[in-house]
């Protein structure tokens, strides 16, 4: 189906190691977030989805609430029915004109997805990459973290999706059904703290991934 979706692409050759990596990988991200200001253009969505020279970008929000995660679960309303009761911890979607690049891109989804009275800090972590699927290989995640400070948030497409914030211990106990790419993020943030005690998990990077 032709859709008419104009979405932020760069291409694959600007993107650090021409991502022959999976995971998350932190170095080189401020230099790469250059090159999307100077680099990333506007682009087809449908013709994007089958040429791997490019990369759509996504931005990617982790939200805590000092330890805790805001945690959500798909339900049976999506039309997409792979997503049925997966579980998420990530915030985010293609970037369109208008959105003023990745951070508006950002703002954009914040205020789609999730029913708050502020907006918080969004601050760039990591780069996410997996290669090994269809999709996955035509996609590149930027990962932001922010902190809601005790402050409610609640999701705001009900029909869609349940969250709320939840112990690390409690989102390891799910990560066998989360989508791919929070699975990926959770493990590598967990892996990062100092002393995650129980919820210790392996990085999912090839290469260790600094706190953020």
């Amino acid at each position: 189906m032709t859709t008419g979706e104009q979405v932020l692409v760069i291409a694959r050759d600007l993107v650090p190691d021409r991502s022959a990596w999976y995971g998350l990988r932190q170095r080189g991200l401020e230099a790469f977030l250059a090159d999307v200001g100077r680099h990333a253009r506007f682009a087809p969505r449908d013709a994007m989805e089958r040429d791997p020279a490019w990369k759509q970008l996504i931005p990617y929000l982790v939200l805590r609430d000092d330890d805790r995660y805001f945690l959500m679960r798909r339900t049976r309303a999506g039309s997409d029915t792979r997503l049925h009761d997966r579980w998420s911890i990530g915030v985010g979607g293609h970037v369109n004109p208008g959105d003023e690049g990745l951070p508006g891109g950002l703002r954009r989804e914040w205020r789609e997805e999730l029913d708050a009275d502020f907006e918080p800090t969004f601050t760039p972590v990591a780069l996410l990459n997996d290669d090994t699927t269809e999709v996955g290989s035509v996609h590149l995640g930027v990962v932001y973290v922010a902190d809601a400070a005790g402050r409610p948030v609640r999701v705001r497409e009900t029909h869609k999706l349940e969250g709320d914030f939840a112990p690390a211990a409690e989102v390891a106990r799910v990560r066998d059904g989360m989508e791919t790419w929070s699975r990926l993020v959770f493990e590598s943030l967990e892996a990062a703290r100092p002393d995650p005690g129980p919820v210790a998990v392996a990085s999912a990077a090839n290469e260790p991934m600094d706190a953020p």
